[in-house]
């Protein structure tokens, strides 16, 4: 049941992330808004990577970063970001689909070799936090990237601003 619950919502936020993404223009991805913030190309590409780190969290108890590799795709073009985010997405969702559902109150941690960085804690916290809320946190910036570069954003949890006054 909740393994159920998790992936439904998985596939809901997921195509909000892609309609985000697909709105960044290849013009927005050099923007800061401040020098020492990720670039738009820098946020987009983050988002597409936290992707990758769900069969590390559904899959193990412990998800090492020292042995994690990812291939970074090249952020000169949003429709590289975008390529990414759908590769990264659909092992997601396969690794959702194919995690056992009586593990989710197993310890998780994250650790990079003999440092512990997150837990032990419940992976389904782990779920929610550092996958899910994450995620979400990382398309906020990027919303507000967008918006401070003129371009419009789409909704995502209804109209925004701008739609709601054309009605």
């Amino acid at each position: 049941m909740l393994k159920k619950g998790l992936l439904s919502e998985f596939l809901h936020e997921a195509e909000n992330t892609r309609k985000l993404l697909k709105a960044i223009p290849d013009t927005a991805l050099g923007y800061k808004p401040q020098p020492e913030l990720w670039s738009v190309a820098e946020l987009a590409s983050h988002i597409a990577s936290i992707y990758a780190w769900y069969a590390g969290v559904f899959s193990v108890d412990t998800f090492d970063f020292g042995g994690f590799t990812y291939q970074r795709e090249d952020t000169s073009k949003a429709s590289n970001i975008v390529a990414k985010f759908e590769e990264n997405m659909a092992i997601a969702q396969n690794a959702i689909e194919q995690s056992d559902e009586s593990t989710y109150f197993n310890d998780w941690i994250m650790k990079s070799g003999d440092q512990v960085f997150i837990g032990p804690l419940p992976k389904v916290q782990a779920i929610r936090g550092f996958l899910y809320n994450h995620l979400y946190h990382h398309r906020g910036e990027l919303v507000a990237h967008l918006r401070a570069t003129g371009n419009k954003v789409p909704g995502l949890y209804g109209p925004t601003y701008e739609q709601s006054q054309q009605a």
